[in-house]
């Protein structure tokens, strides 16, 4: 085992077999922010490998990216490397022209550690390293795809470690080990096999036999299956006694599968370049069991993946396989999973009626074939990493090569490989194998009409196949051709010239505006908006396109492009003013959302000026969430990339949307933005909210020092009560947090001041609210108690539940400091229930927490701080995930849990640290007053 190494006199490593750390001299640093372990164990599981930023965006988020998810990033990165430079290991993350590289030492991090002690046989010493589940404290898109292969490797490794024991006969220290793994993993064949196998060479034939039938069991139950081949000739031999097995090493001998036939399409003999590809993909061994292959239409991806297979074929002797999935067949639907694997079983020799009917079944049944055989399977035109998931196989030998217009970031465990363009030479090459003699002659002519055909492979195949077949054509005259006709083979618009052609002339202006939509779909409202028409209209052009195969509808009522037809159409388009007419419908739709959801806050709103034309009714509160969870991207895009104009006002309305549904990242994204513009157009009204908003939101999200320099800057600007109210508010509150009391209070009253002398009677409501909690904690319960009643009775006669379950949670804090639990939790209660209705998770989670809080049983804290933690972490609440985190480290002690005290006390370290809040030091005296108190082994 490598020892950790030594970086600036520095002992150092990373551990990503359970929690993810870094140690530094034995000890695990803490404050790490969440985001920022995600990043670094990303990149240290592709240690040596540049990943870029995109990659890791895809890695973190998926497909539900934060508009601020290129900044978030950046911020990651500094954080990582401002730590690694505290533990001297400044060299570790580099930067590249391609992305990021980590380059750790051997012996720095556990799960390379792991994989070599595996290669090299030391399978006891590889387990030994883990710690818990690998990543287990880490939250990102990735992780569960990774965790389940790690999983997956550490079990492989003890399969391993459990045959060599039973090799050598050791089969009776073995059992319990063996029992317990089995117990934990009870759908594992081969696991189950060397239980069986251990129970019956210590002389328990029955529970041998009883282990096999659990094991058949939970495989029927579970998975509809009959065990492997090997596993029926394996109790089959302990039910016969079969002397074989009672010696060392020696297992029934299972006759492996027949060979099977090739499925392969033609290997083209012109296959041109290539080489790092070829050398990646059929060198001595690919680097994974899964290879993604990605890249534009036209590239040559298919051509690629076949060409390869051909060249694999000996080394897999069991079958070589391959299916279209016919995600990007023009006029065809994917196939979907259950169809393709009905075809892959059926061309790995099984007959129709062994193959069952649903996907689970089918799914299950593809990886038991495979695990004993070697394979080569290609899946060509892939539409996305779920489409092809049940279609991977598990432990086995088998070779996948799937190809997709998409990247596949989100196919955990796979090995990706991006296809671009030829290089000159490389398309020279393929140019001249199709054309011959002719090429040879006019090099000059040949490089224009690569360059016309933008060194694309299809493009390049069409255009010298055409030459080919007309003899009298010179190099020249067919690049004359290309530049008459360029867009027919520029990029990839061949392939959509004809479909658009045969469009009427509305739906080709539809196509062309709705390339300028930024958002990632749209409604026939809103491209009714785009185009200057009626939505009747609008609709019947959508469904036109979507029936010429021009628009994907991947939901109902909602219409989107395909990337490369989305860059067409922009590619032809011309903006007639089509994004604003679309902001502006944005911006009054939203309004009529916002006004049927906060009634109470109309007033804010009166400002903003009426349509020019009617927009459609929003008929109730259901509607509006539903139209707003629908839009909100699009919104945030659209402002993102649209006009200047317009942006305040929709910041204005959208604010108590995205404040109350915790989408912090846009909120974020719109006021900054709305901040930028405003003061480059010198709208000052604007820049003023902007700034109260930022305040608010950085608050919300636990970046104090941020919400204190914007509400500071908003009092420097704004002259209005209502604003300065706002930020005053919002430094009552950073102040509150950081105990700061005689700070808060006299914050908060001059904001109530203000609020009052504004008859601003939903903000006075607000201000009471929040003081209540200051004079609490100061001793003043009853004055406390009367802000409350107040604050409550104000926002319920202006119909405001959001600020009514405020009210009553705070009423429930106070309540408990009075040693009134039952009230309190009621009053909890009552405020998470309305939380819950308003479909506010970030507040509910602090309603749940103050109801654990109130508890008065430690086993009942458990569940309820554990339910608040469930929704902190959805919306990154760190506050609420701190105290959810705190609160079950108490309750657990009580419970004598220490081990998830110490484990929860420690994580509500890190965050309370992060957020540099008073409580950080009382968790820390906690922990080390819990150590102290904790039962020592006694000494003999």
């Amino acid at each position: 085992m490598h020892d950790a190494q030594v970086m600036g006199g520095r002992l150092l490593r990373f551990t990503l077999l359970g929690p993810v750390q870094l140690i530094v001299d034995g000890a695990p640093l803490t404050g790490i922010a969440p985001r920022h372990r995600a990043v670094l164990a990303y990149l240290l599981l592709n240690a040596g490998r540049v990943i870029s930023i995109e990659r890791l965006i895809d890695a973190m988020w998926g497909y539900d990216q934060p508009d601020t998810a290129r900044s978030q990033i950046h911020a990651s990165i500094t954080a990582i490397r401002k730590v690694l430079r505290g533990a001297g290991a400044v060299r570790l993350l580099e930067t590249r022209a391609g992305g990021y590289v980590a380059q750790p030492e051997p012996g720095q991090v556990d799960a390379q550690e792991f994989t070599e002690l595996v290669a090299a046989g030391e399978l006891r010493g590889a387990l030994d390293l883990w710690r818990g589940e690998a990543l287990e404290d880490v939250h990102a898109h990735y992780v569960t795809g990774v965790r389940e292969l790690w999983n997956d490797r550490r079990l492989s490794a003890y399969e391993r470690l459990a045959e060599g024991e039973l090799a050598a006969g050791r089969h009776g220290e073995l059992l319990d080990e063996l029992a317990a793994q089995a117990s934990a993993n009870p759908l594992r064949e081969k696991l189950n096999g060397h239980l069986v196998l251990a129970l019956h060479r210590a002389g328990r034939q029955a529970d041998a036999l009883a282990a096999a039938r659990s094991y058949r069991t939970a495989l029927a139950d579970e998975q509809g299956l009959d065990p492997g081949h090997a596993f029926i000739e394996l109790e089959r031999a302990v039910l016969a006694d079969d002397p074989e097995l009672r010696l060392a090493g020696t297992a029934p001998v299972v006759p492996g599968p027949p060979r099977r036939s090739t499925f392969l399409p033609y290997d083209i003999p012109d296959f041109s370049g290539r080489t790092a590809e070829l050398e990646r993909l059929a060198g001595e061994r690919p680097g994974s069991a899964v290879v993604a292959i990605d890249g534009m239409a036209g590239i040559g991806k298919t051509t690629l993946a076949v060409h390869v297979a051909h060249r694999l074929a000996a080394r897999y002797p069991d079958g070589q396989l391959f299916i279209d999935l016919q995600a990007h067949t023009a006029g065809r639907e994917p196939i979907d999973a259950a169809v393709a694997l009905e075809a892959l079983l059926r061309q790995l020799g099984l007959p129709a009626d062994r193959i069952p009917v649903t996907l689970v079944e089918r799914s299950a049944l593809w990886r038991a074939e495979l695990a004993e055989r070697r394979v080569l399977a290609v899946l060509d035109n892939a539409l996305d990493a779920e489409h092809v998931r049940h279609l991977l196989p598990g432990h086995s030998d088998t070779l996948v090569l799937i190809t997709s217009r998409r990247r596949l970031v989100d196919l955990d465990g796979a090995q990706a490989l991006s296809v671009d363009v030829l290089g000159e030479e490389d398309a020279a090459e393929l140019f001249e194998r199709i054309v011959g003699e002719r090429a040879r002659h006019e090099p000059d002519a040949v490089r224009e009409v690569l360059r016309l055909c933008g060194h694309l492979p299809l493009a390049i195949r069409i255009s010298a196949a055409r030459l080919q077949h007309r003899p009298r054509w010179t190099v020249s005259y067919l690049a004359g051709r290309l530049r008459d006709h360029r867009r027919l083979l520029d990029g990839v618009s061949a392939a959509f010239t004809l479909s658009y052609e045969q469009l009427h002339e509305a739906e080709q202006r539809m196509f062309r505006l709705l390339g300028l939509a930024p958002g990632r779909d749209i409604d026939a409202c809103g491209a009714a908006a785009l185009a200057g028409i009626s939505e009747d209209e609008a609709e019947e052009l959508l469904e036109g396109l979507l029936d010429a195969h021009m628009l994907l509808q991947f939901e109902p009522g909602r219409y989107t492009f395909h990337d490369l037809l989305r860059e067409h159409a922009r590619s032809i388009a011309e903006d007639d003013e089509a994004v604003l007419r679309l902001l502006t419908y944005y911006l009054h739709r939203s309004r009529a959302a916002m006004d049927r959801l906060y009634p109470y806050s109309v007033g804010q709103r009166e400002g903003i000026p009426q349509p020019a034309a009617p927009i459609a009714p929003v008929r109730d509160a259901a509607e509006a969430i539903a139209w707003l969870d629908a839009e909100r991207s699009n919104i945030i895009a659209t402002a993102v990339h649209g006009p200047e104009i317009c942006l305040g006002m929709l910041a204005l309305t959208m604010r108590p949307f995205l404040d109350g549904q915790a989408h912090h990242d846009d909120a974020l994204t719109l006021h900054t933005l709305t901040l930028q513009r405003s003061r480059k157009l010198g709208h000052r009204e604007f820049e003023e909210r902007a700034l109260t908003d930022l305040a608010w939101t950085y608050w919300r999200l636990g970046e104090y020092e941020l919400a204190e320099e914007h509400a500071h800057q908003a009092l420097d600007a704004c002259e209005e009560a209502y604003d300065r109210a706002r930020a005053l508010l919002t430094l009552g509150n950073v102040a509150l947090r950081r105990r700061q009391d005689s700070t808060a209070e006299q914050y908060l009253e001059q904001a109530l001041d203000l609020t009052r002398i504004g008859a601003d009677t939903w903000g006075e409501a607000h201000v009471l609210g929040i003081l209540a909690l200051v004079l609490d904690r100061a001793g003043r319960p009853e004055e406390a108690r009367r802000h409350l009643d107040l604050a409550l009775a104000l926002h319920r006669r202006f119909g405001n539940p959001a600020g009514e379950a405020m009210t009553l949670n705070h009423l429930g804090v106070v309540l408990r400091h009075q040693g009134e639990l039952a009230q309190a939790r009621t009053r909890h209660e009552q405020a998470a229930a309305l939380y819950r209705k308003l479909g506010s998770t970030t507040d509910e989670a602090a309603a749940l927490n103050g109801l654990a809080e109130a508890a008065g049983d430690p086993a009942r804290a458990v569940g309820e701080h554990t339910a608040a933690l469930v929704l902190a972490d959805r919306t990154r609440n760190r506050p609420e995930q701190a105290r959810a985190h705190d609160g079950l480290a108490r309750a657990h002690l009580a419970l004598g849990h220490s081990e998830q005290a110490h484990e929860h006390g420690r994580v509500a370290l890190g965050l309370y640290a992060e957020l540099d809040v008073p409580e950080a030091e009382e968790v820390r005296a906690f922990l080390e007053q819990a150590e102290r108190d904790r039962p020592r082994p006694a000494r003999l």
